[in-house]
């Protein structure tokens, strides 16, 4: 069954255990098989982009389009290859899942990030969400 159920979501993002960003934004959550799903849209200075998280079993992908497109693949202990493409030029980006995790209302992926082959550090990303009842 695949019924969508409007979103509260909580997305932070840590680097390297330093930086963190935080996002709070409306959205969908579906499950489609052993598959969960959240889609949400933010507003950037370049435009508008489209994020869907998929999580099922020890994997996840994380893609984004419209101003920015990125896609993030991650398997549990697994360097997989994505991409991240701006304005000027395609870049090859891996992912190494070091941590996968979905319960109600969490999702957890603590992964290294790397682009061009450049590390790109260590990222925790955490995103919590709650039905979004009017």
């Amino acid at each position: 069954m695949n019924t969508e159920i409007p979103v509260k979501i909580n997305v932070k993002t840590t680097i390297d255990e330093q930086e963190a960003f935080e996002l709070v934004v409306f959205g969908r959550a579906s499950h489609k098989g052993d598959a969960f799903f959240l889609q949400y849209e933010e507003v950037l200075e370049e435009g508008t982009v489209r994020t869907i998280v998929k999580v099922a079993t020890e994997e996840a992908l994380i893609l984004r389009g419209g101003a920015v497109k990125m896609r993030l693949p991650f398997r549990l202990n697994k360097i997989l290859r994505g991409s991240y493409e701006m304005p000027f030029g395609t870049f090859e980006t891996t992912t190494f899942a070091r941590k996968i995790e979905r319960t109600d209302g969490h999702i957890e992926i603590l992964y290294d990030f790397a682009m061009q082959g450049s590390p790109g550090g260590t990222y925790h990303l955490e995103i919590t969400f709650q039905e979004d009842k009017k």
